[in-house]
């Protein structure tokens, strides 16, 4: 049921839960930490702590790769975006992730993988130097700690609307839960967690499309009855350079969200490969971001979709006295759902924060122990110590993902943050890599520069937005030009770096760059031959078409 109660001249949400719904609860919380104490056993050493002892099969992995992708960002974020922007949102999905999880499964994952690498900054320590893979190694530190607090907040605040406990002390108690079962299980725990709350998010989610469709009278009534703004309802609406549509102009779309920001997260950040590395194998690495594609194409229709329908079902959502864009799938949820669906839905939330949460913190403390701590503060230490470390930087990051969980708390659409910490963080990684793995001439002091530069560049850009010094017409256009000008600045240093530095030779490169990576189980002579539904080329073609088909629908609708 839903009660909106007057906070400093806003509406506040309020849940009432029933004696069904505490029991889903219940049981969910504790099959998590049944999860984690029934794997505590698996784990005695770092790799089986940090890359689950590169075991699991390919549907786990899959599975769970795209489960720690659905966090807030998926959630609150989208669905806030859906009710703000409309289905130009989607643009994030089908031509903002796809295409990247497939280049990875493709092209990335036979260098990471075949290298035998243990995280994303160590390739690039093999690639170009010391230099370059400490400051990614501390970008990505810092990023996954501020993501972290993105899920810990949305936690928290899910949280507050259960039970009225203050919102500081929600996040805590979530952290110390998210804790309680990495700790115990290490990344085995937190990906088989993924995987049963990925099916706990569907079956939370699920209820919610099917009774919202009803309510407008299905995917042509919603389109129809919001269909006076057209580019709330047709995503190549408005879309020229000095359109009207607010996610920006086909050349924001397509050069900063669908190659920039989109491959700058999916091949480089170690939170989502850190799910593929510890495939059994290398087909079963390359198919984990691929079989992940298929679930991202249908996201949207029930999170973005939804949060368009909060237009219409929860009046006055986004503005004064009503509620934020961030509460429109648990203001649905309350709305909409009874006893007992309600819990499941709700169930299916705190799943999803928890698996990002889990994801961020499970990377972090991989990051943190090997390339920070064993390289450059406590080397050539035997291995129960680096296991022993990992489980106290497990322990601080939750404890700063606390503190940034109030940062989070400033912005009216979690998404939009998110975005811009992309746009900080991952494209400069992301230019390193793709420069150092498709020019092998790129000099060992390229790669340091060229993150440096392109980080600098993309803050820059970003203060100058809020201090009204460029003019974009959103922050999702802001976020995407950052993109591209910190991307091209950042691959133009490292030519004029290579000018002056020195390249490594063709044997240093071995397992590194394109045309000499490592083959694998997959290629080459001897290789082990899979089917069609194992095969990652044709599996991705699939995943493409399957994106394509989307926006098909979507038009049809219209």
């Amino acid at each position: 049921m839903l009660e909106l109660a007057a906070a400093e001249g806003a509406s506040t949400l309020k849940l009432n839960l029933g004696p069904i719904d505490v029991v889903l609860l219940v049981i969910y919380f504790s099959f998590v930490i049944g999860i984690g104490f029934a794997l505590r056993r698996m784990v005695t050493t770092s790799a089986d702590f940090f890359l689950s002892g590169r075991s699991l099969p390919a549907w786990v992995t899959g599975i769970a790769f795209i489960s720690a992708n659905l966090g807030a960002i998926e959630i609150l974020g989208m669905a806030a975006s859906g009710a703000e922007y409309g289905i130009s949102i989607a643009h994030y999905y089908w031509i903002g992730a796809i295409p990247a999880m497939v280049f990875l499964g493709i092209v990335m994952m036979p260098f990471y993988y075949g290298s035998k690498i243990r995280s994303v900054p160590e390739y690039l320590a093999r690639r170009f130097d010391s230099r370059a893979h400490l400051v990614n190694a501390i970008i990505f530190v810092l990023s996954s700690i501020l993501i972290a607090g993105v899920n810990l907040y949305a936690l928290g605040a899910v949280l507050e609307v259960l039970l009225g406990i203050p919102l500081a002390l929600a996040i805590v108690l979530s952290a110390l839960f998210v804790l309680s079962y990495i700790l115990l299980g290490g990344l085995t725990s937190a990906i088989y967690n993924e995987v049963m709350q990925f099916f706990v998010i569907l079956a939370g989610l699920i209820p919610v499309v099917i009774v919202v469709m009803r309510e407008v009278g299905g995917m042509h009534g919603l389109m129809q009855k919001l269909s006076t703004n057209p580019t709330f309802t047709h995503p190549w609406q408005g879309l020229a350079v000095g359109g009207n549509n607010p996610v920006g102009d086909w050349i924001g779309l397509v050069f900063g969200l669908a190659f920039c920001l989109s491959f700058g997260y999916w091949t480089t950040n170690f939170a989502e490969v850190q799910r593929a590395m510890s495939a059994k194998d290398d087909n079963a690495a390359r198919m984990t971001p691929i079989i992940g594609a298929f679930p991202k194409v249908v996201i949207p229709f029930a999170v973005v979709i939804p949060g368009m329908a909060a237009v219409l079902l929860l009046p006055g959502i986004g503005e004064a006295g009503g509620l934020a864009y961030n509460d429109a799938i648990p203001g649905l949820m309350a709305k909409y759902l009874p006893e007992g669906v309600l819990g499941v839905g709700i169930t299916g939330l705190l799943a999803a924060f928890m698996a990002g949460m889990a994801a961020n913190v499970s990377s972090f403390n991989a990051v943190f122990t090997y390339d920070l701590w064993q390289n450059y503060i406590r080397p050539g230490r035997p291995d129960a110590y680096y296991l022993k470390v990992g489980r106290y930087t497990t322990i601080a990051g939750v404890f700063v993902g606390i503190l940034t969980a109030f940062l989070a708390a400033g912005y009216n659409n979690v998404n939009n943050y998110l975005q811009t910490l992309f746009s900080f963080f991952n494209v400069p990684i992301f230019l390193a890599f793709i420069v150092g793995m498709f020019w092998k001439k790129a000099s060992t002091n390229s790669g340091f520069w060229g993150m440096l530069v392109g980080t600098l560049t993309s803050v820059g850009i970003f203060i100058g937005y809020k201090a009204g010094w460029i003019p974009f017409k959103s922050d999702l256009m802001e976020n995407q030009y950052a993109a591209i000008i910190s991307f091209v600045v950042g691959v133009l240093t490292m030519v004029i770096a290579t000018k002056f530095g020195t390249s490594k030779s063709d044997e240093e490169l071995e397992g590194l760059v394109y045309g000499r990576q490592v083959v694998g189980s997959s290629d080459g002579e001897g290789a082990v031959h899979h089917g069609l539904l194992a095969n990652p080329v044709v599996m991705g073609i699939g995943a493409l078409v399957c994106a394509g088909l989307a926006y098909v629908f979507i038009e049809m609708v219209n």
